[in-house]
């Protein structure tokens, strides 16, 4: 099949609906344009046919007539989701839809496979996420979903730099599995015959940097964790994170609840809007609720990180968690939490006082050794960020990585390697700085209205086909 290399068209669907939406019933505007775009819809009635072109724009209604179309016999035969060039004017049908009249036409492509029902779409979920390319013709949902992705990262980034943070790239292979408790991905490098890891998260680097005197430093980049699929998991995702320094867990608070809320009035014209069904709020300023404070309200006693330890995994207990033996009292409060009180958080809050055996990278709180000056947001009873005032001293950076490794050494799955470089930099003087993550995917999830993470993924992780 031969097919152009090339068709210049000038004009969009979209565009003419708004251009010519004076045409009044039987009217034609005397102008001709060239549209391209695929066949969705297609019939034919004697001597006419009637066709609906989909571009990236939208839909236009092509108006086919035997006395005036090249190879008209032709275009009736052609297949739903061909490609199409074609040349005509722009008029309104007598019915009142309006329509190029075609008077020349050429196939740009042959579709091969059906791309399902035009009103039902492609119903298959397997196919659906494996072949996103019919998926995204054949369901209008899952392109409004993905443009309005778009539209947020557009605005985060613009957000970021209109505060003033310097957009960075830092390294997705390395050497050292750090930044976060997650477990990695594997990968052998064969000229220097090492192993190295894809990055769990970029934090280790970015503080690198405000080290190296950039003050306000942000990156929109993909990270990576060997972990479980699941409607709000993705091994590879997207992360914001970025960097303030002379900042503290306050201060960024401040910032994240402003970000947030301003890409919201960007991407849908405001903070309060329906999410599966629910009014959803990121309207600030958001509440601000320790973790024991919540965790005590699920279980209706007070707790605390200072409460003793075996009380604590008592109460995981009687609700059937197993409680690991390195865990601490701090861990066990973190699963109270995580187990009783995450979920009831759905407009946005802030989640403040992570006990430190969580919280290898965070400055200990000010008010309490126990604590730190820590937070995550939640919103829709999951996690959308977290972000601290970093740890900065290079000594009890090492104790807490060594915690780290002991607790690895004792099973945990989820703990930080020791990053020897990252204990150099921090020893030439990291200032007071505050850092947050924010999970791309799950705001985009919320923007869009989906349950699903994979909808906002344009190709998500699946498990290899069978032969």
């Amino acid at each position: 099949m031969t097919t152009p290399y090339q068709f210049a068209h000038d004009a969009y669907a979209a565009s003419l609906q708004s251009a010519f939406s004076f045409l009044a019933d039987g009217e034609e505007s005397g102008q001709v344009v060239h549209v391209a775009g695929r066949i969705v819809l297609l019939r034919r009635q004697g001597k006419l046919a009637f066709a609906t072109m989909r571009d990236s724009t939208g839909e236009i209604q092509l108006f086919v007539l035997e006395s005036v179309a090249d190879n008209f016999d032709a275009f009736t035969k052609l297949h739903l989701g061909d490609w199409v060039g074609v040349v005509g004017g722009v008029v309104r049908t007598k019915r009142g839809e309006l329509s190029v009249k075609v008077a020349t036409w050429e196939r740009l492509a042959e579709a091969l496979r059906n791309f399902g029902d035009k009103w039902a779409g492609i119903a298959d979920f397997d196919l659906r996420y494996r072949h996103r390319e019919a998926d995204l013709w054949a369901n209008e949902t899952t392109r409004r979903s993905l443009q309005r992705r778009s539209d947020m990262m557009r605005a985060v980034r613009e957000r970021c730099w209109a505060a003033g943070f310097m957009e960075v790239e830092t390294p997705i292979l390395n050497a050292v599995p750090t930044g976060s408790s997650a477990r990695p991905f594997v990968t052998r490098h064969n000229a220097l015959d090492s192993d190295f890891y894809l990055r769990v998260a970029p934090e280790l680097w970015l503080k690198r940097l405000v080290v190296g005197g950039f003050e306000r430093v942000f990156e929109l980049g993909r990270v990576f964790r060997n972990e479980g699929v699941s409607p709000r998991h993705n091994p590879e995702f997207t992360m914001l994170e970025l960097y303030a320094a002379y900042w503290d867990f306050e201060d960024m608070m401040s910032f994240t609840e402003e970000l947030v809320a301003g890409v919201a009035m960007d991407v849908l014209g405001a903070t309060q809007f329906e999410y599966q069904g629910k009014q959803i709020s990121f309207t600030t300023p958001w509440a601000r609720r320790p973790m024991a404070e919540l965790a005590s309200e699920a279980l209706e006693r007070e707790v605390s990180v200072h409460t003793p330890r075996e009380e604590l995994a008592g109460y995981l207990r009687e609700r059937g968690v197993e409680v690991h033996a390195s865990w601490g009292a701090g861990r066990c409060l973190a699963e109270l939490f995580e187990h009783l009180a995450e979920e009831s958080l759905w407009d946005a809050t802030f989640v403040t006082e992570y006990p430190v055996e969580v919280s290898p990278l965070s400055r200990r709180h000010r008010r309490d050794e126990e604590l730190t000056e820590r937070f995550e947001s939640y919103v829709a009873g999951r996690e959308l960020s977290n972000g601290f005032s970093e740890l900065n001293d290079p000594v009890e950076q090492r104790a807490r990585f060594e915690e780290q490794a002991r607790l690895a050494a004792a099973g945990e799955d989820e703990t930080m390697a020791i990053d020897e470089d990252y204990i150099k930099a921090l020893e030439w003087g990291l200032p007071p700085t505050a850092g947050l993550g924010v999970g791309m995917d799950r705001l985009a999830m919320i923007l869009a209205d989906e349950s699903n993470i994979k909808e906002v993924i344009a190709f998500p992780t699946l498990k290899p086909e069978r032969s």
